[in-house]
């Protein structure tokens, strides 16, 4: 029977792309472009011979593919780091796309001697940034890149889709004369967008309200219960006339940033549902692709690619993005990850199913500035941040995880620490670090080897520290792990309870707490119990920033941090 067949070589091209991603890093060249190969070598021109050129079922592939990379990557996108960039991101998302898309359309006219409409049709398809490509390059690249620039491209990245199919659909109905009107094209613009978000939000929210209180018995089907929110924000966008696109990307957004019941198994499926749809979505466009055909359209490619890269992506992120304080080298980063995946080849079916003259011209073109810029951007991620000195290599992988599974909301997690050289940790002896009540070190892994933490135990660099912690403490932690932290982001007046042997200046040190003027010098050495016994007053003794006063246990000592930046 043919489905035997199909699920043979389905099976066979999914190994294919699984163990071309083990060579991925080997070879310098993005898992992406591995993927891609892997289908054009399966296709009709290819080895493999497997006959594919159904643009219609590869639309609806690439939809579905689409939803689930974007729906994974806005779990993994946090809403402090959407609150702290959504500005130049918006600006990136629409301002830079059309200016990229209209630089890039112009030259698409010129050097395809196609009518300006079809050109600047070109220049919408291949106009954003593509979500999939950025979210696999990033987490291949070994770069652990500043935290704002990874938050602009991945919000970019994620929410630049509805301004790219804006300008596809839009010029595809003023080439076909669908839409002849301004109205048309203001009404897609404001549906695309506003329909999406509020899809997204409310569909984000429901997900949460609903996976904290409906109390499954099998703890498999919270993982299905939120793919199932992510298909119903993307179908409700679309089907009210908004972007399904960017509604899934903010829905993973409200769920991720949520306190959720069985949060690391939805994490865990929806990682692993992500890299089957990009296998699956990139397999399916090589297939699609005829080399023939693109060598047919190679040096027009290369024309096009080359003002997209070089010319329209870094005039338009320099004009979007100078505004907002980015360092000139961070600009030029922004400027050359301007990568394209499959979203572009996605949209260039648009133009196919419509009916636009020289369609197919225009998606043979398309895949190859895809196919170039995916090699060439791609591949040249880490050493273009290397030469601009942005970012460092990313923490080695432990070969110890350990994960609490919650089935109910419970207060608490397990979060997995690394050493770096330059922290505060680094060579210090765990009951020299002042950790809060409601904070254990429960596991550290060396290497391969498990070390039982004792309050002797010395901390070294490249240490896995498995920290057990109260959810409202992970700010504080995470401050003591970082090199170069920033001051704790605590709620006000958040009172935590200290070991009495901890002093004022373990406090300002590890923490970033503030010192008060009274204290400074030999006075911020002593321990918190000697301070309280030199208390005039019962109820303990105000210390400017730092209000102490005795807990319910004498061998503990509760500070309450009034005046912390919120």
């Amino acid at each position: 029977m043919w489905i035997n067949l199909a699920m043979l070589l389905a099976g066979v091209l999914l190994l294919l792309g699984i163990a071309s991603s083990k060579f991925s890093a080997r070879i310098g060249v993005p898992v992406l472009v591995l993927f891609l190969s892997v289908g054009m070598l399966a296709g009709s021109e290819g080895l493999g011979r497997i006959p594919f050129e159904n643009y219609s079922l590869a639309n609806s592939i690439g939809s579905v593919a689409l939803t689930l990379i974007l729906f994974d990557g806005g779990l993994r996108t946090s809403i402090t780091s959407v609150q702290k960039v959504w500005k130049p991101a918006l600006v990136l998302s629409t301002f830079g796309v059309l200016l990229t898309s209209v630089i890039t359309g112009l030259a698409a006219a010129w050097v395809l001697k196609l009518p300006l409409l079809q050109g600047l049709l070109v220049g919408s398809i291949v106009g954003s940034t593509d979500a999939a490509a950025v979210f696999s390059v990033l987490r291949s690249s070994g770069l652990k890149l500043p935290e704002r620039l990874t938050s602009t491209l991945e919000v970019e990245s994620g929410s630049n889709d509805p301004m790219a199919i804006f300008l596809t659909l839009g010029l595809i109905g003023v080439i076909t004369g669908t839409a002849d009107s301004p109205q048309a094209l203001l009404l897609l613009f404001v549906g695309q967008f506003g329909v999406g978000t509020l899809a997204g939000l409310l569909t984000g929210r429901l997900a949460t309200w609903s996976i904290n209180r409906i109390n499954l018995d099998y703890p498999g089907l919270y993982p299905l219960l939120a793919l199932a929110f992510g298909l119903v924000a993307f179908g409700l966008a679309a089907v009210l006339g908004g972007s399904g696109f960017l509604a899934v990307y903010i829905a993973g957004i409200v769920l991720g940033s949520s306190s959720i019941v069985f949060r690391r198994g939805i994490f865990s499926f929806h990682d692993a549902t992500a890299w089957l749809a990009q296998i699956v979505l990139f397999v399916m466009l090589g297939l699609l692709s005829f080399p023939s055909r693109l060598l047919a359209v190679a040096w027009e490619g290369l024309l096009i690619a080359l003002v997209l890269i070089l010319v329209a992506r870094p005039l338009a992120v320099w004009a979007s993005a100078l505004p907002f304080q980015f360092r000139r080298r961070e600009i030029t980063f922004l400027s050359w990850v301007g990568l394209k995946g499959a979203v572009p080849i996605t949209l260039a079916t648009f133009p196919l199913l419509a009916g636009v003259p020289k369609s197919g011209q225009i998606f043979n073109a398309v895949f190859f500035v895809v196919l170039l810029s995916a090699l060439t951007q791609g591949w040249s991620l880490p050493l273009v941040a290397r030469w601009l000195q942005i970012g460092r290599p990313a923490d080695p992988t432990p070969a110890l995880s350990v994960e609490i599974n919650a089935l109910r909301q419970v207060d608490g997690e397990i979060l997995d620490y690394t050493v770096k050289a330059r922290t505060h940790v680094a060579g210090q002896r765990l009951r020299d670090l002042a950790l809060p009540d409601g904070v254990v070190v429960s596991l550290i892994l060396r290497g391969r080897e498990v070390v039982m933490p004792r309050g002797t135990t010395l901390l070294m660099p490249g240490d896995h520290v498995f920290v057990a912690m109260q959810i409202k403490l992970e700010p504080l932690l995470n401050r003591l792990f970082e090199p170069d932290p920033e001051p704790p982001e605590l709620p006000l007046d958040l009172p935590l309870s200290f070991n009495s042997d901890t002093t004022v200046e373990q406090l300002y040190g590890f923490y970033g707490l503030p010192l008060p003027l009274e204290l400074a010098g030999p006075a911020a050495a002593e321990s918190l119990s000697s301070l309280l016994a030199q208390s005039t007053s019962r109820g303990g003794r105000s210390i400017g920033p730092l209000h102490i006063k005795a807990g319910a246990d004498s061998e503990h000592i509760t500070v309450s941090c009034t005046g912390l930046p919120a």
